[in-house]
């Protein structure tokens, strides 16, 4: 359907109105300015961003003061200071590869020894790919960075480790006394209290004795260049923490997927790229991301279910889905089953405001991504035991299998 002169014309008047700063965006909690999906369908594919785009290119010799840089031209110096286990380790890393795509001269500080076991793992087994691409990499304590980073400046430090304030005050008073100018710090959407109005949105109640809370007051106090990230569930290459696997565990071996509750929990499950990619537009505009936190996760939700789904789908397989009681069964859900038996759902609305970022998340293919590596790693041939499984199963009246190949 061809877009009629008038309608082009409104959408071009709007979009310089947002371009050149008369329309403001949206606080938190108020609803989005944005013209609704249902309203954009009926307009030809290409013609709003079209008309956006050239807006915004006609507004921006008379931008106002302040206006965003999305690319900045200076290289800088950054320090990533990252954990040596869990879901977040890998955060760093993929944030390291887009700093150095971009120019930026990064060290990675990792906690621990070099030759801990720990490092047989991905992310850590694929650092060759920062160092082959011109970065560096060293091991050490972060309560003493100077020691550990010998000495070197930096423009920037991300403390991607410590999730309370006695882990990351050491490396936040250093990098305060050394002058750096910028601090970012990895935080979690999990310090939100429960909400009746999912998502979660930036300034929504916290929890003020989450460990997490205290350090983002602490470095706000003591910067004034800092931003939060609070991510959720991630997926990606070098996760070394089960997400997607853990449906892949159960489906390849065609047993049931046990899922609490209904099945129709929200939650926000991200690839790590699109985390790492918003991390680098705050080095980039730091004056964008002063004294933000910033919700580091997709822009979509799924449900329980639909990920049980995707997952079959990506293994072209089918999957027969078990809802359950964890109380009547008497399971601990946060044992049984990887994602929290609650909605939780965050949206990304201050980084797609402030450092106009974009989400590149797109489940059903990364996920298609996902199940190639994993059944290239032969993890669906290992033999796996499934005793909470089978106690679930059972409680509901189906017949567990007690060792699945």
């Amino acid at each position: 359907m061809a877009l009629s002169a008038a309608a082009a014309a409104a959408a071009a008047s709007t979009a310089t109105a947002f371009a050149s700063g008369r329309l403001s965006t949206p606080s938190p909690r108020q609803p989005s300015q944005s013209l609704p999906s249902s309203f954009l369908s009926a307009f030809p594919r290409g013609c709003a961003a079209v008309a956006v785009a050239a807006a915004r290119r006609r507004a921006a010799p008379t931008a106002r003061r302040g206006a965003i840089t999305v690319r900045a031209q200076a290289k800088k110096s950054v320090l990533i200071v990252n954990t040596n286990s869990g879901g977040h380790a890998v955060i760093g890393f993929y944030f390291a590869k887009e700093l150095l795509a971009a120019g930026h001269s990064v060290t990675v500080l990792t906690v621990g020894d070099e030759g801990s076991d720990k490092m047989k793992k991905p992310p850590f087994t694929r650092f060759s790919e920062l160092t082959s691409a011109g970065g560096k990499t060293v091991w050490g304590d972060p309560a003493d960075v100077g020691a550990a980073v010998g000495g070197a400046s930096f423009d920037v430090v991300l403390d991607n480790n410590g999730k309370d304030l006695d882990a990351v005050k050491p490396v936040a008073d250093w990098a305060k006394a050394a002058g750096v100018g910028q601090f970012l710090f990895i935080s979690s959407a999990g310090i939100y209290k429960p909400t009746d109005e999912p998502p979660h949105v930036e300034g929504d109640a916290v929890k003020e004795s989450a460990g997490h809370v205290a350090v983002e007051k602490y470095i706000a106090e003591q910067f004034s260049s800092w931003a939060s990230f609070r991510p959720q569930y991630m997926i990606g290459s070098g996760n070394n923490k089960d997400c997607e696997e853990w449906f892949f565990d159960r489906i390849v071996r065609k047993r049931p997927v046990p899922i609490p509750g209904s099945g129709m929990q929200l939650t926000n499950i991200s690839h790590v790229r699109d985390l790492a990619s918003m991390l680098a537009l705050a080095v980039e505009s730091p004056g964008a991301a002063a004294g933000r936190t910033f919700n580091c996760v997709s822009d979509r939700a799924v449900t329980l279910d639909g990920m049980a789904r995707l997952c079959a789908a990506a293994a072209g397989a089918d999957v027969e889905i078990v809802h359950y009681d964890p109380a009547a069964a008497g399971v601990d859900a946060k044992k049984a089953f990887p994602f929290r038996n609650m909605h939780f759902y965050a949206e990304p609305r201050a980084a797609k405001e402030a450092l106009g970022w974009t989400s590149s998340t797109n489940l059903p293919e990364d996920l298609k991504e996902r199940y190639a590596e994993y059944a290239s790693s032969g993890r669906g041939e290992k033999a796996m035991t499934f005793d909470l499984d089978d106690k679930i199963l059972a409680a509901v009246g189906k017949t567990p299998l007690s060792v699945s190949v």
